[in-house]
């Protein structure tokens, strides 16, 4: 499915695209409880093919809720989640297939079309890591059938472009947290959908992941047409991967559009309380956003 940076590099062969065509991922209205608390209050989102939407905001504002609703992890409370064409119209302005109520779709048709890397996986015991990535071929796989040539391959591609490749036959009860990480992030990748949901995906990694796990983003929309969803704690990563940029707080959303227009010291400074001094850099023309703390100079 997915050719990166990484796979061009090390003269890997690509795959073929996902198996089912992007679609908008769409939130309308979304009222999300935890208990009888509302946590996430009327928000609507549009996850459109071809485009990384960034979701940021300080902790308990909602966007990891509101993407595990996305992904029908988390009940829905009000409003609906839906997939395909926003105006309802057979292809629609995105070319794709008509609006669907996702709640409607049974769970391995669904799972065709959306994945969620969540930070909240566990490390399952007495497998290894090609093991754990086959698990993203289970809504392809019928009855007991083994794997087919297509999840061979989607799952070696995987693991190619995530770097886990050379350690496809270690129990995965020996990695670190950083190498389980890429490997839970392989599994989705082999799941080989349209639309891509990712919960801090550069949690516990170091540099050099963390960076090619941008690239891979940005790979996902520009050369495949993925609709992805990303939730980012790095305001800095986040400018740098997003196209569209939506700021959360209190379960609301407080700014959202480019990120050059969302991440400016004032939206910063009222939703984290702190302040900022946000430039461009002349070089790159990537944003620069520099925490004033006490101990600044």
């Amino acid at each position: 499915m997915l050719l990166s940076s990484l796979s061009r590099r090390a003269g890997r062969r690509p795959v073929a695209g996902p198996a089912t065509p992007a679609a908008a991922l769409n939130g309308h209205d979304l009222v999300l409880r935890y208990g009888g608390t509302p946590v996430v209050h009327g928000v609507s989102l549009a996850l459109e093919p071809g485009r990384a939407t960034a979701l940021v905001g300080p902790n308990g504002s909602g966007k990891s809720t509101l993407l595990r609703a996305l992904a029908r992890l988390h009940r829905v409370g009000g409003g609906r989640v839906t997939l395909g064409a926003s105006d309802g119209s057979t292809g629609g302005s995105t070319g794709g297939p008509p609006e669907r109520d996702a709640a409607l779709l049974s769970a391995r048709r669904f799972a065709r079309e959306v994945t969620l890397f969540s930070q909240s996986r566990p490390a399952p015991q007495g497998l290894t890591v090609t093991e754990v990535v086959a698990f993203g071929r289970h809504p392809y796989r019928r009855g007991f059938a083994g794997p087919t040539a297509e999840d061979r391959a989607a799952i070696e591609h995987a693991m190619g472009v995530t770097g886990v490749r050379d350690m496809a036959g270690r129990p995965v009860g020996e990695l670190s947290g950083g190498e389980m990480q890429r490997v839970w992030l392989a599994a989705c990748l082999a799941q080989d959908t349209g639309v891509v949901l990712l919960d801090e995906p550069t949690n516990h990694l170091d540099l050099r992941y963390q960076i090619e796990t941008l690239d891979l983003v940005r790979d996902l929309v520009e050369e495949h047409g993925i609709a992805v969803g990303v939730v980012l704690h790095d305001l800095d990563q986040a400018s740098r991967v997003a196209d569209t940029l939506v700021l959360m707080r209190a379960g609301r959303v407080h700014a959202a559009g480019k990120p050059v227009d969302v991440l400016t010291a004032q939206n910063i400074g009222e939703v984290y309380d702190v302040r900022v001094e946000v430039g461009v850099d002349p070089r790159t023309g990537r944003l620069r956003i520099d925490p004033l703390g006490r101990h600044s100079a």
